[in-house]
């Protein structure tokens, strides 16, 4: 299947890198968020990539035109320098697309100016590329082509440290809950779409605001519920908590290094 990645946001919660680089390009050891994702899906077989490009666009195509295979990873040098040979390789059988969908664009909008780039596949995989998951990608992919629906979206529980309140109509409070643990659900950004989708998306509409409620409405529109590991990188809390992460060597969203 071909991988839609939206790469064109601005980022402005994560302003301390977003000023200077676009939120894909944000650093997770030695490569940026972008390349984990993509890696991601390429190890379950995914490696036909459309990537919706907006703010600072010119330096995520940048990043792959001069990308170095040895930079990243471990090789042999031999004859003073002149021949180099990769140990391991990354991306040399990825294919990858570069579209400007615009620099103030939404989701919606990205997704249009994509559709040529994905005409021919009667189901395509899309996802907002600001957060990583240990997903079983084949489970999520298998249970939406079982279905009659149009869309499904990968719901996780919010591990945020937020409280649900609950107040009666003077303001006084009558219970607080932590968000963790409760039932609830929130949209992880992993998306398996049809063709059938830009039937639903008219020029201006956001994603998952009138297209996904139009396809509410006709019920075409499931969830795939999971509690494994999933995190974005929203703020630089979020950029912290990947760092640290990668810093203890246990990233579970490199599912290709697992046995």
């Amino acid at each position: 299947m071909k991988v839609v990645l939206f790469c064109g946001g601005m980022g402005t919660r994560l302003r301390e890198h977003s000023d200077t680089i676009p939120k894909p390009l944000v650093n997770i050891g030695y490569r940026p968020i972008v390349w984990h994702l993509m890696r991601y899906y390429a190890h379950f077989g995914h490696k036909d990539f459309i990537l919706c490009l907006g703010y600072r666009g010119d330096m995520i195509r940048e990043y792959f035109l001069n990308y170095n295979e040895c930079l990243s990873n471990d090789f042999v040098m031999s004859e003073g320098g002149r021949k180099i040979e990769p140990i391991r390789t990354d991306i040399h059988d990825w294919r990858i697309t570069f579209v400007n969908t615009g620099l103030h664009s939404n989701i919606g909008q990205r997704l249009l100016r994509a559709r040529e780039f994905v005409k021919d596949e009667p189901c395509f995989l899309a996802n907002y590329a600001d957060a990583l998951s240990d997903l079983p990608l084949n489970d999520h992919i298998a249970a939406f082509q079982a279905s009659n629906k149009v869309a499904s979206l990968l719901a996780v529980a919010p591990s945020q440290s937020f409280h649900c309140i609950q107040a009666d109509d003077r303001g006084v409070v009558t219970g607080l809950r932590p968000m963790e643990g409760m039932e609830t659900w929130i949209n992880a950004g992993f998306f398996c779409l049809r063709q059938d989708i830009f039937d639903y998306i008219e020029e201006g509409d956001e994603l998952v605001e009138k297209p996904f409620q139009r396809l509410i409405e006709r019920q075409l529109l499931m969830a795939h519920r999971y509690r494994g590991f999933w995190q974005q990188m929203d703020t630089l809390k979020d950029k912290i908590a990947y760092d640290r992460i990668e810093a203890r060597g246990d990233c579970p969203w490199m599912v290709w290094q697992k046995r």
